[in-house]
């Protein structure tokens, strides 16, 4: 069966943190039958056609000094003006692996899916790793399974809406 609707999860992981959420995701959006075609990327490898091909998006970061990853921003930087005004409409939702709020690098997406004019179709997930010394930050991150059932559950109503058309 040909997938009729695309979903880009566009992603970047330096801890592992931010990658254990987007797997929830991804499996979350494959479990259904939705008949969405789920493409997972990593933020380096994204590209506008990407971004252009894709009927909703999910971006997940690692919050890095309360700001989206660099390579998330350097995704934005390379497909925004080549995705400008053909995109309009299209929804979105955001997951971020957090030390301690995440929410500037939430408003950080959020602002630039408005300027993509995305709809925003899920409050941001944040998962909050109480990570604030150097060595707690820089150590490989887990995710517990609460939160992991969380990203999961966002992946499959992602790809539901999608499916059946409701956004």
């Amino acid at each position: 069966m040909h997938a009729t609707k695309t979903l880009l999860v566009v992603y970047h992981s330096h801890t592992g943190g931010t990658r254990l959420m987007v797997e929830a995701a991804v499996a979350g959006a494959q479990a259904g039958d939705s008949g969405v075609e789920v493409r997972l990327l990593r933020a380096p490898e994204a590209q506008a056609a990407d971004v252009l091909a894709a009927d909703g998006y999910l971006f997940a970061t690692p919050e890095n000094l309360a700001a989206v990853s660099g390579l998330l921003k350097d995704f934005f930087d390379r497909t925004y003006y080549g995705a400008l005004d053909q995109i309009n409409g299209r929804p979105y939702a955001s997951l971020v692996c957090a030390g301690s709020d995440g929410t500037n690098a939430t408003r950080q997406i959020a602002r630039i899916a408005t300027g993509w004019r995305l709809r925003p179709v899920a409050d941001p997930l944040i998962v909050c790793t109480h990570a604030q010394t150097p060595e707690a930050i820089l150590a490989p991150k887990q995710i517990g399974p609460a939160d992991l059932e969380r990203c999961r559950a966002l992946g499959e109503a992602m790809a539901a809406g999608l499916g059946m058309g409701v956004f």
